[in-house]
């Protein structure tokens, strides 16, 4: 997701599978329609569920069913009654939000979509819950939404007048000394591992296997993004340069399909399924209940560089980006290294960069010619020192120990009632309800760090500089990872750019939360369509270098024409198999996902001349 800087099942237990096996297909199955459905059906309109039916529905599901408002509702009145406090007081912190059924973690995007709650939530705390939401939206022609942490940019986690399954109460996590896969004993070697609820964010899978496990898993870098979503996506963190993608470390999931039936996916049973929830874009294929993911060995070590320095003049800054493009080239382009180097506008470059298997001597080290280099030049100055910090890995994503020992990297949810360990990095909280003007993202190929492309390079990012800002996140593209990382990877959903990519460039920019009805928060369209032009502008520089670069799925241009090529590529057209045969009638809509194209904007009707696949 995007980063501003760095340092950043409940109810029904994990059943065996022999057990699973048995509801799987029958009990909780239900036929999936015999006659295509041409629109889905709003309140006010012939064919929404009846009082009686939800009334129902809330039964089967212990009560967990929710009938949701306009979040800011209480600010129409008073603007500055308790009611609208009351509301405003949860935008503070990304936990809080992801703690309401009506908000989502973006409040909208400019001339694209605005946070807008479902009519109802299904609070799921358990397998059966969801089976229940599935069927029902099935069953009763409805809009069905799923969200989980709520990060997408996109809004898919977002449509009014639709059932939102909701799994944030679904965040147990488990470890597992000896996992092997269903249907896969005497096949796979047992491994250690850990399953996690649709519903957990990051920072719970850190807490157990990392902090108090003493393992590693391959995550996200934003502590309150959802497991799920990030691992449908793709799934970048920190350390993608040595530990590759969450898609690529997942062992099972257990989803729930179109037709209500639970099952698992891996790699024997259903394997198409499997393939598809590794990169192939969440909430596409169905609601994914539960993740299994490898862990591996922790580093002794992890730690982070930063600086920031401006130079004095365009043609130094010219000189300056050239030079740095050569040192990640020569220095940086390796397994141990990560995260990003940010060019600006103002001739200023901010690096936030971090490493593993390196001491901070080491890592000192290997800035040493760039400094040295940098100092020995009046045309360069330091408006941020070098800083090279190293921790023990295990206290990598430990709240506690930042507390204690470097008190404003992360903060703390400080709600009575928040886990201890729920904290975030202190560059991240810009995000919560944050509202985007543009974004966009294209994978760099490793190509342009051959020494006859450097100078198309450095070029390119100067003339981006002229528009806007662009970051490049070194740990969102393959190339330059370990081999047997980037042959997981290819085994995977996403596009394979993704593998000879030695960064992610990201151009993006947006404001404060803007929430509708929320008191201060109407947009400025005029100021936000200009700053998209000027966002548009810079990576039509960068794309001069990089033609026909894909981008990634969760990062990426809400207004994107090609979008099949761009976020999968090749791998469309087999994503597109997998859809058909497990979601013929198209239940699972999103914007942009696999199976969209035969559907309007919203996911309500139809378009005419599509049929059924498959």
């Amino acid at each position: 997701m995007k980063r501003r800087n760095l340092l950043k099942m409940a109810a029904l237990p994990l059943v065996p599978g022999a057990l699973w096996s048995g509801f799987a297909g029958t009990a909780w199955a239900a036929p999936m329609s015999k006659k295509l459905a041409r629109s889905r059906v709003r309140p006010g309109q012939p064919g929404w569920p009846s009082a009686a039916s939800w009334d129902g529905l809330k039964k089967n599901v212990a009560g967990r069913l929710l009938k949701l408002t306009p979040f800011f509702t209480g600010c129409e009145a008073d603007a500055s009654g308790p009611a609208c406090k009351e509301a405003l007081s949860h935008l503070t912190s990304a936990f809080d939000i992801g703690d309401q059924a009506a908000l989502t973690q973006t409040s909208g995007w400019l001339d694209a979509w605005a946070s807008r709650p479902s009519a109802y939530a299904l609070a799921a705390k358990n397998t059966a819950d969801i089976v229940a939401a599935v069927n029902f939206a099935r069953e009763h022609n409805l809009r069905l939404v799923v969200k989980g942490g709520g990060h997408s940019y996109q809004g898919t986690s977002d449509a009014p007048d639709s059932l939102l399954v909701w799994t944030r109460q679904m965040n147990q996590v488990t470890l597992h000394a000896d996992f092997v896969a269903q249907g896969c004993a005497g096949l796979a070697a047992p491994q250690p591992a850990v399953s996690l609820g649709a519903g957990a964010m990051w920072i719970d899978a850190y807490d157990a296997v990392i902090t108090r496990g003493g393992r590693y898993v391959q995550g996200g870098g934003c502590t309150t993004v959802g497991v799920a979503g990030l691992v449908q996506s793709g799934g970048f963190g920190n350390f993608s340069k040595m530990y590759g993608t969450a898609a690529a470390g997942l062992l099972e999931a257990e989803v729930v399909t179109a037709d209500g039936v639970v099952r698992i996916a891996n790699a024997r049973r259903n394997p198409d399924l499997f393939w598809a929830l590794k990169g192939g874009g969440g909430g596409s294929v169905g609601v994914v209940t539960r993740l299994t993911l490898r862990t591996r060995e922790l580093p002794e070590t992890f730690g982070a560089v930063f600086f920031t320095v401006k130079a004095s003049s365009d043609a130094a800054y010219r000189t300056l980006i050239a030079k740095l493009v050569a040192f990640y080239a020569g220095a940086l382009f390796n397994q141990h290294w990560g995260e990003q180097i940010g060019f600006n506008t103002d001739n200023r470059v901010d690096v936030a960069m971090v490493f593993q298997g390196l001491s901070q001597q080491q890592a000192a080290e290997v800035w040493a010619p760039l400094l040295a280099w940098l100092r020995r030049r009046e045309e360069y100055v330091f408006e941020k020192e070098l800083q090279v910090l190293a921790l023990p890995a295990r206290h990598f994503w430990d709240a506690d120990f930042f507390k204690k020992h470097a008190p404003g990297f992360m903060v703390a949810d400080e709600r009575p009632a928040a886990p201890a360990h729920h904290a975030q990095w202190k560059g991240d909280l810009g995000e919560a309800g944050w509202f985007i003007h543009g974004y966009k993202s294209a994978w760099l190929p490793a190509s342009l760090l051959g020494m006859d492309r450097q100078a198309d390079l450095a070029e390119a990012i100067f003339r981006c500089t002229r528009h806007w800002r662009v970051g490049f996140h070194f740990n969102k593209g393959l190339a330059g990872a370990p081999a047997a990382e980037i042959d997981a990877a290819r085994d995977t959903a996403m596009n394979p750019q993704v593998l000879d990519a030695f960064a992610l460039a990201i151009i993006a920019g947006g404001d404060g939360p803007q929430y509708p009805g929320m008191p201060g928060g109407a947009a400025d369209p005029a100021r936000g369509r200009d700053r998209a032009r000027s966002i548009g502008r810079a990576m039509d520089e960068m794309m001069k270098v990089a033609p026909g670069a894909g981008c990634y799925v969760s990062e990426s241009d809400y207004f994107l024409a090609d979008w099949q090529a761009a976020f999968w590529g090749g791998n469309h057209a087999r994503l597109a198999r997998v859809k058909a045969r497990y979601d013929p009638d198209g239940l699972f809509f999103v914007r942009h996902g696999v199976g969209s194209e035969a559907w309007s904007e919203d996911g309500f009707s139809r378009l005419p001349g599509t049929a059924r696949r498959g």
